[in-house]
C-alpha cells in the first residue's frame, strides 16, 4: 500500500505539472556592453547611466501584492569583459533623515534592514541563483539561493566572495553602484540571457517591493518569478579564475578536567577555488581551520533524539544544496558536519577530528545537468583511539520539465586500516549509501514535492536498510496544504547523514487557510491543522502529534500564533524526561499529553523587540511550563544587544526528577567600522552544568580577508571552576590569480 501511495503521488505530479514551461510574462531588461570606465562612488555621472534602459515600476510585495510600490526604485545593468555593473536608485516619498541598518557587518539579514538585493539566475533553471545586496550605508551581503527559493531558509548568507560596491545617500533617495567580477559567477559560455529579479526592503514605509511581481503567499526570494536580462553580446570568460586563500594561525588550549594543555603552536593551511570552464568550480583545502566559526547556540534538549545544527564552515557552502538537500527533514543522507567529528574511545564523547585535506568539484555540465564530487580525509588520533576516515560523495542532478529535477547520490565512508600491512582501508569498516530523489516544483510554484528512495550498505549487508519518502505540497493565496508518507527501515544507517531514528513509518499532513482583511492593523490571519503519526510493525503506533493553530500577521510585521496540541509517546527505550540523569521512565510505557502553546515575533523594525514562545500542559507523567525567546536591542548600527533565554518548569511525580531548566545567552555585537567588529556570546545552561564564553574580534583588512582573535572558555556554574579554555589568532588573505 505504501508503495502504491508514493507511485500515485509521483505519477500525479508528473502528469499534472510536467508539461508546464516558463513564460515571458513581462518585458526583459537589456544589458549593453560598454568600454567606458565606471567609478563606484554612488554618483551616476558616467554616460552609460544616461539611458532609458532602466528596470522601473516595482510592485508591492508587502503589505499587499495588488499595486505598484509606493516608494519606487529603478535598476540598470551594463557589462564589459570583466565585470557586471549594476546601478540602482531607491526613491523616497520625501526627504529622509535615517535608514535602518542593524550593523555595519557584512551579510546583514532581516526584514528590519533597509536595502536593495539583486537575484541572478545565471543558468535560467529557476532553481539556483546568486544574490548580491547593499544597504544605504554601503554594507554588502552576498548569498546563494537553492531549491527555487521556496523558503527563507533557502538563502545561504554564509557564502563569501569578492566584489565591489558603493552607496550614497541623498535628500530624497539613495544610490548604489556594484561591480561583480564575472569570475565570481558561474554561467554557460556564450550565454545570451539570464533570469533576474530585484527586491527592496524599506523600513520607513513598512514596504517590500519587487521588480517582477511575486504573490505574497510565496517567499520574496522565489526564483519562479523573474524576468530576462538580455546581453547585447554573448558572455565569455577570458581571464583565469583562480583564487588562493592561505591562512596562518596560532592557538593554545587547556583542558582542566583532564589536566592537559597544548602550548602556543602555529598552524598553516590554505583553500583554493579554481574555475574549470565558466560553470564548474573546484574547491581545494589543505589542513583547514574553522576556529573563527561562531559557536553553536545552545538549546535545552527535552527530545529523545539528536538535535540538528546547521553547517557554518565556508568550504562546504558553495553549491551545498547539491549535496545537503537530498532527503528531507530528519532523513538527510549527507550532513557535512559529520566530517571532522569522531568518537573519543576513551570517554565515549564526540570530539573534533582534524581534516587533513579535501577537494570538491561542483557546478553545471550542460544546460540541464549539475554535478557534485567531494573527497575529504581526516587524521588518525592514536591517543583518542580514532582512525582516520575517508569521505567520498558523488551527486548528479538533471533538470526536468520547467523547474523540477531528478538527482542521484552516492556516499562512501571508509576507515583507515592501520593494522594491515598492505591494505589502505579496513575492508570490513565502511558505510555506503545510494539514493535517487525527484524534486517537484511547478512553474507557478503552487505545487511542490519531494520523492526519494535511499539505501545504506555495510559489511554485513543487513536487510531492511532503505528509506522511502513521498511528499506533495500545495500553496495558493489562501490555502496551504501538504501530505507526506515515509518508511524508514530498521537497518537504515547513514553514518554521514542526519537521521535521529530509524525503524518507523510516518504519515503527516497539514492544512491552513489565510484571510486578507482590509485592515490597518492585521495583514493576514487564519486557522490551520497539522498532524503526524509514526508507527512500526513490531510496536504499532509509537508517536502522534496533532495541532490546531490560529496565526495572525500584523501590518507591523509582528506575528502571533496560538496552538492546541495533543501528543502520544511510546517509549521503546528508557528515558529521563528532564535529561538530568534522573530516574528514567521504563521502556514499553506510553503517554498521551495535551498542552497549549503560543508564538510571538515582535516588530523587527523597532529598536527594542521580543520573540517569545511558550507552552503549558501535560508532560509525560507530570506537567510542564515553558517560556523561550529573545530580547533584541539595537543601538543604531553601532551595537546590537540580545538575550536568548529558555525556562522549563518540569514537575514529575517521584521517583522521576522534577527540574527547573535555565538557559540564558546574552550576546553583544559591536560595530566600530565597516571593517572592525567585536562579538561576545555568553551561554549559561544548567541542564549540562556549563557556562560558555566566546568572544571574537574580526578585522576585515582587505576584501574577504580577515584577522580573527577568538577566546573561548567553559566553567562550572556553581564554583566558576574552569573546564576548558582556548585562545586562537588567525590571519587569512584572498588572492585572485
Amino acid at each position: 500500500m505504501k508503495y502504491l501511495f508514493t507511485v500515485f503521488l509521483v505519477f500525479f505530479s508528473i502528469i499534472a505539472f510536467g508539461q508546464e514551461k516558463p513564460g515571458y510574462k513581462y518585458p526583459p531588461l537589456i544589458a549593453d556592453k560598454i568600454d567606458e570606465k565606471i567609478t563606484l562612488d554612488g554618483i551616476l555621472d558616467e554616460a552609460v547611466w544616461d539611458s532609458e534602459e532602466w528596470a522601473t515600476d516595482f510592485y508591492q510585495f508587502f503589505p499587499s501584492d495588488t499595486s505598484l510600490a509606493k516608494a519606487q526604485s529603478k535598476v540598470r545593468i551594463v557589462y564589459d569583459d570583466k565585470f557586471l555593473y549594476i546601478a540602482a536608485v531607491m526613491y523616497n516619498l520625501g526627504p529622509r533623515e535615517r535608514y535602518v541598518s542593524t550593523s555595519l557587518r557584512r551579510d546583514f539579514r532581516g526584514e528590519q534592514n533597509d536595502g536593495i538585493s539583486f537575484v541572478i539566475d545565471t543558468f535560467n533553471d529557476y532553481t539556483n541563483a546568486f544574490q548580491f545586496g547593499v544597504n544605504p550605508y554601503g554594507v554588502q551581503r552576498e548569498s546563494l539561493i537553492a531549491n527555487g527559493g521556496m523558503l527563507p531558509t533557502d538563502l545561504n548568507l554564509a557564502w563569501d566572495n569578492k566584489w565591489y560596491s558603493a552607496a550614497k545617500i541623498y535628500e530624497d533617495h539613495w544610490i548604489v553602484e556594484l561591480a561583480i567580477p564575472f569570475s565570481t559567477l558561474r554561467f554557460n559560455d556564450n550565454a545570451m540571457n539570464w533570469n533576474i529579479n530585484f527586491y527592496r526592503i524599506d523600513s520607513e514605509y513598512n514596504e517590500r517591493s519587487t521588480w517582477t511581481p511575486i504573490p505574497r503567499n510565496f517567499s520574496i526570494i522565489s526564483l519562479a518569478f523573474s524576468r530576462k536580462l538580455i546581453f547585447s553580446e554573448p558572455l565569455k570568460k577570458e581571464s583565469a579564475n583562480v583564487s588562493l586563500i592561505p591562512y596562518a594561525a596560532v592557538a593554545t588550549d587547556r583542558n582542566f578536567l583532564e589536566g592537559t594543555s597544548n602550548p602556543v603552536q602555529p598552524t598553516f593551511g590554505a583553500d583554493a577555488k579554481v574555475g574549470i570552464g565558466p560553470a564548474l568550480n573546484l574547491d581545494l583545502t589543505f589542513n583547514p581551520d574553522f576556529s573563527q566559526v561562531e559557536v553553536d547556540e545552545q538549546v535545552t534538549n527535552l527530545d529523545r533524539f539528536e538535535i540538528f545544527f546547521p553547517e557554518r564552515r565556508q568550504f562546504f557552502l558553495e553549491n551545498a544544496d547539491l549535496f545537503a538537500d537530498f532527503g528531507t527533514r530528519n532523513v538527510r543522507p549527507f550532513f557535512s558536519r559529520r566530517i571532522g567529528v569522531d568518537r573519543d574511545e576513551n570517554t565515549g564523547q564526540n570530539v573534533q577530528n582534524q581534516i587533513l585535506f579535501g577537494g570538491r568539484l561542483s557546478g553545471k555540465i550542460g544546460e540541464d545537468w549539475r554535478i557534485g564530487l567531494m573527497n575529504m580525509q581526516t587524521a588518525n588520533d592514536i591517543e583518542r583511539g580514532i582512525s582516520g576516515k575517508n569521505f567520498s560523495v558523488a551527486a548528479l542532478q538533471k533538470k526536468v520539465f520547467s523547474r523540477s529535477n531528478v538527482g542521484m547520490i552516492f556516499i562512501n565512508r571508509e576507515t583507515l586500516d592501520l593494522g594491515q600491512e598492505f591494505s589502505l582501508f579496513n575492508p570490513t569498516d565502511f558505510n555506503r549509501l545510494a539514493g535517487i530523489d525527484y524534486n517537484l516544483a511547478s512553474e507557478d510554484n503552487r505545487w511542490t514535492g519531494k520523492f526519494f528512495y535511499h539505501r545504506t550498505f555495510e559489511a554485513d549487508n543487513p536487510e531492511n536498510s532503505g528509506a522511502l519518502h513521498g511528499q506533495l505540497n500545495y500553496n495558493d493565496l489562501h490555502i496551504a496544504a501538504s501530505l507526506s508518507f515515509s518508511d524508514i527501515g530498521e537497518n537504515f544507517n547513514p553514518q554521514v547523514g542526519f537521521t535521529p531514528r530509524n525503524d518507523y513509518k510516518r504519515m503527516a499532513g497539514g492544512f491552513a487557510y489565510q484571510f486578507f482583511p482590509q485592515s490597518n492593523l492585521i495583514n493576514r490571519h487564519g486557522p490551520g491543522f497539522e498532524s503526524e503519526i509514526l508507527w512500526n510493525e513490531r510496536l504499532g503506533v509509537t508517536d502522534e502529534l496533532h495541532t490546531l493553530l490560529y496565526e495572525i500577521q500584523f501590518q507591523s510585521l509582528s506575528r502571533f500564533a496560538l496552538t492546541f496540541n495533543n501528543r502520544y509517546t511510546y517509549l521503546f527505550a528508557p528515558f529521563d524526561p528532564t535529561r538530568t540523569r534522573g530516574e528514567q521512565l521504563a521502556a514499553g510505557t506510553d503517554y498521551r499529553n495535551t498542552f497549549m502553546g503560543f508564538r510571538y515575533i515582535g516588530n523587527p523594525r523597532q529598536a527594542l523587540f521580543f520573540t517569545l514562545r511558550g507552552e503549558i500542559g501535560e508532560y509525560f507523567t507530570g506537567d510542564i511550563k515553558t517560556l523561550q525567546g529573545a530580547m533584541n536591542w539595537r543601538l543604531g548600527y553601532l551595537a546590537n544587544i540580545s538575550m536568548n533565554f529558555s525556562y522549563n518548569n518540569i514537575r514529575l511525580p517521584e521517583p522521576q526528577n522534577s527540574a527547573d531548566l535555565f538557559l540564558i545567552g546574552p550576546r553583544i555585537d559591536l560595530t566600530f567600522t565597516k571593517d572592525l567588529f567585536w562579538t561576545t556570546f555568553f551561554q549559561y545552561n544548567n541542564q549540562i552544568d556549563n557556562i560558555n564564553i566566546n568572544t571574537r574580534v574580526q578585522w576585515r583588512y582587505a576584501p574577504v580577508s580577515d584577522f580573527f582573535l577568538v577566546y573561548t572558555d567553559n566553567y562550572f556554574p556553581s564554583t566558576f571552576a574552569p573546564k576548558q579554555r582556548a585562545l586562537i589568532m588567525k590571519l587569512n588573505y584572498w588572492f585572485n590569480i
